[in-house]
């Protein structure tokens, strides 16, 4: 029977056919393109999902890396529940991540707003190389930068006050557990350096111009164009942003640990500080894996509600 009497017979057959026939075409022609992915799963294999998957299942022993594993079952995720400190680190991280989010959501996208509105071509290309620089800058010497500035006895913050008559706002910033988290927020002020801003101005950027010169002819003009029009088609950027600030949040604790490490007490204790203490200082590695599994559990499930119900209203996409 022909291919022609098949389709007339069944018609359901048909897209089938036309599937696996597309399939196989493109084996045979670009077949030898995928082989260059090859190298790259091989690694993403080996150094990324091969130790993530390993993490999962020493999250159900007791190991100290050198002795036998020992099976515990869910233990080390009912410790998470019964730890004090642990309840004390999520509080203070869910702290951070409000603040990093309000930073995030702001600064940035003032300065990205002004940058884009000047006139001078030439000043716009300045702006970006001047906030761009401080990206070379490794991130461990802006943290001792902030560190100085924060001593209680010679640092930047202190001196300044006392040198301008209010000393009484002088404190201990990392010292006391009134101030640790406010100080840990201020770093890198004025937050406006970096990708974020990149992402802010190449959104708006992206806006045709025959947008904005229709909002001049409507009246549309200064703030009240920028919340009708720059903020709205920019809603894909800032739910990127959003989410990223959030997932690195949850997973950074390299500020904290050359800060205050966690201090004073558990002041500044975030979780993924206590998994890096749990792993290295400690010895508990089923542990650290637990809580590794658990905050890969919760950011799973915020980038999933992020991505599948929270979607702009208006959003400008390129065509």
């Amino acid at each position: 029977m022909s291919e022609q009497a098949i389709k007339q017979a069944n018609p359901a057959v048909r897209p089938k056919v036309r599937r696996e026939r597309s399939l196989w075409y493109t084996l045979q022609k670009k077949g030898s393109l995928y082989l260059f992915l090859i190298p790259t799963t091989i690694f993403l294999l080996v150094f990324m999902y091969y130790p993530a998957i390993t993490a999962v299942r020493l999250s159900f022993y007791q190991w100290d890396g050198f002795s036998p594993e020992r099976w515990v079952g869910l233990d080390n995720f009912e410790r998470l529940f019964t730890d004090s400190v642990m309840r004390a680190s999520i509080s203070n991280m869910l702290i951070l991540t409000l603040v990093r989010v309000a930073i995030v959501l702001t600064t940035p996208l003032l300065a990205a707003e002004l940058v884009f509105h000047l006139k001078s071509q030439r000043w716009k290309y300045w702006y970006r190389v001047l906030f761009v620089i401080p990206l070379v800058v490794p991130e461990v010497v802006t943290y001792l930068i902030w560190q100085f500035i924060f001593n209680p006895s010679v640092g930047l913050a202190n001196v300044l006050f006392r040198n301008v008559g209010i000393g009484f706002l002088a404190n201990d910033w990392l010292g006391s557990h009134r101030t640790v988290l406010l100080s840990l927020g201020l770093v890198g002020f004025p937050w406006i350096a970096g990708i974020n801003f990149l992402i802010y101005l190449a959104g708006l950027q992206g806006i045709p111009s025959e947008i904005f010169d229709a909002a001049a002819v409507d009246g549309a003009m200064g703030f009240r164009r920028f919340w009708m029009i720059d903020l709205r088609l920019i809603m894909g950027q800032i739910k990127l942003l959003l989410t990223l600030s959030i997932i690195g949040t949850l997973q950074s604790f390299v500020l904290i640990l050359i800060m205050t490490n966690g201090g004073p007490g558990y002041s500044s204790m975030v979780p993924g500080l206590l998994m890096y203490q749990a792993a290295f200082q400690d010895g508990r590695f089923g542990y650290a894996c637990a809580i590794g599994t658990a905050i890969f559990v919760v950011i799973f499930v915020l980038t999933y509600i992020n991505m599948r119900y929270i979607q702009p209203e208006t959003e400008y996409v390129p065509t």
